[in-house]
């Protein structure tokens, strides 16, 4: 298993290009809604990657949810591998991330932070001289105290690479 992630590790310079050779940066901006304690927010953040070897991403990402009590603010620390496959209009990838939430309060609880980790796998596809979009599917694992939950959710983002 290790010499066939090195050799495509190793062998994915041969296919980069454009948005995901080394030294490029993405910034995207991802927007929707979801629901925690009871309540409905839309999501709005920021994206930022640097591609440190060819087809190879780390970033910074974050993240506010907004409409509703408590408020909740999301920092998340990304790595995207866009596996190299030639004479496709997409590149699928797949990568790992951790994320500290920050809970706002309300008159009524006192809301812990927590941290989260988990894997994420999809497609982006470039759309034209640097601007791209991604889809795909995030499985995220919650620690907070003794409790530990997972969910999974679909993902979805658009922007531009320089």
């Amino acid at each position: 298993m290790k010499k066939i992630l090195l050799a495509t590790i190793l062998s994915s310079s041969i296919y980069a290009g454009g948005i995901f050779s080394v030294g490029h940066k993405n910034i995207s901006v991802t927007a929707g809604t979801d629901s925690a304690y009871g309540n409905t927010y839309s999501v709005l953040g920021i994206n930022a990657h640097y591609f440190v070897v060819d087809n190879l991403s780390v970033g910074l990402s974050f993240s506010s949810w907004l409409g509703s009590d408590p408020s909740i603010n999301q920092l998340t620390v990304p790595i995207t591998f866009h596996i190299p496959i030639e004479n496709l209009p997409f590149r699928p990838y797949i990568g790992g991330f951790y994320s500290r939430t920050m809970m706002g309060h309300d008159e009524n609880y006192n809301y812990s932070n927590y941290d989260s980790y988990g894997g994420r796998a999809g497609v982006t596809m470039q759309t034209g001289t640097g601007t791209y979009v991604s889809m795909g599917w995030v499985q995220e694992v919650t620690e907070n105290g003794d409790d530990v939950s997972s969910r999974g959710y679909p993902e979805v983002s658009a922007g531009i690479s320089f």
